[in-house]
């Protein structure tokens, strides 16, 4: 099990990222949250097993309308007894 803090930029904001996110994350088991930043990326942490959180990562590259230029990906420490992965707001 590892927890992935990932920046997205690029076309992410208003093209239903974070819906699709929220989606990929439930089908494949993981847990965390999504939100839009004000810079025009969006900041999701992810928690599940490696082949989880790529199968979240290509559905989010397949999507309509979506254009990820960079993604930054860094390990962050695990959060317990996680439920559910969240789309926060502003």
């Amino acid at each position: 099990m590892i927890r992935r803090h990932i920046t997205f930029t690029g076309w992410v904001q208003g093209v239903g990222f974070r819906y699709r996110a929220r989606h990929a994350a439930e089908l494949y088991g993981c847990t965390g949250w999504v939100r839009n930043e004000w810079d025009g990326s969006v900041i999701m942490e992810i928690q599940g097993e490696k082949p989880q959180i790529d199968q979240v990562i290509m559905a989010l590259e397949r999507g309509s309308y979506i254009r990820i230029e960079n993604m930054d990906s860094r390990s962050i420490p695990l959060v317990e007894n996680e439920t559910g992965f969240r789309v926060g707001y502003y």
